[in-house]
């Protein structure tokens, strides 16, 4: 049996945000291994007198060397690994049809997507023995209480007790290099997919992350990957317009 610890992180996740897409992404660490990368990226970011915590919203151009020595450290190293759901046009979303007319209702299956996957395979060791996972999320907002316990309802309910999930709890961001490295994946995946490269705004550092992020997974940020990629995977989930005069029926 091996055990993994996974952090999640959100970016343009609100109802009523204006953004095209929604994300929710974690990077999946093995417990046994988690000490010797935390060590290592610690000595990364040291080595370029580097800090300050790791976002995505505040990458800057003198720091752009040391992204490019994270994202190295990340695609040599095992033991770690990256996934998010894209969620494409977010407008589209029906909520009153398919969520109860919450929109937590469905943050909690698109978690719920996120984890329940082949992605978390091989899900059994050499011996036969399931693996178990400790999930961690970034602290949003006053309910992640309620949150915390309905992420265990939904995961104990679909199997039966039984869940390989067998905690959830939050930790804020900058107590946690994990969750800023989640931050940090995903919101290249995320500028990718809301076109910001193209405006003749457009951040030159961040442009530069895309690409190099691009050039060492072999994956076009804003695409799906395929289900069985194990290293930087990316659930492309389009939400479909409902068509003009059709029933729920």
């Amino acid at each position: 049996m091996s055990e993994f610890d996974v952090y999640i992180d959100e970016s343009c996740h609100l109802e009523n945000d204006k953004q095209p897409v929604m994300l929710i992404g974690c990077v999946k660490v093995q417990a046994s291994e988690k000490i010797r990368l935390g060590k290592l990226f610690n000595e990364i970011q040291k080595s370029y007198k580097s800090p300050t915590e790791l976002k995505w919203n505040t990458v800057s151009q003198s720091r752009l060397n040391l992204y490019m020595a994270l994202i190295d450290a990340f695609f040599k190293e095992t033991g770690l690994s990256f996934r998010s759901v894209l969620i494409k046009n977010k407008k589209n979303l029906d909520h009153e049809a398919f969520n109860q007319g919450d929109h937590d209702q469905f943050y909690y299956k698109v978690v719920y997507q996120l984890l329940n996957t082949p992605w978390m395979m091989p899900s059994q060791s050499g011996n036969g023995d399931l693996n178990t996972y400790r999930v961690f999320l970034d602290i949003k907002d006053t309910r992640g209480r309620e949150r915390l316990a309905k992420l265990k309802d939904v995961f104990d309910n679909k199997h039966a007790g039984h869940s390989q999930f067998k905690s959830f709890q939050h930790l804020h961001s900058h107590d946690s290099f994990w969750i800023q490295l989640t931050d940090f994946l995903m919101g290249a995946v995320s500028y990718k997919a809301r076109n910001q490269h193209l405006k003749p705004t457009a951040s030159l550092v961040k442009k530069s992350v895309v690409d190099y992020l691009e050039k060492e997974s072999g994956y076009t940020l804003n695409e799906g990957t395929p289900p069985w990629e194990s290293k930087f995977n990316i659930f492309d989930f389009q939400i479909k317009a409902k068509v003009k005069g059709s029933s729920d029926a």
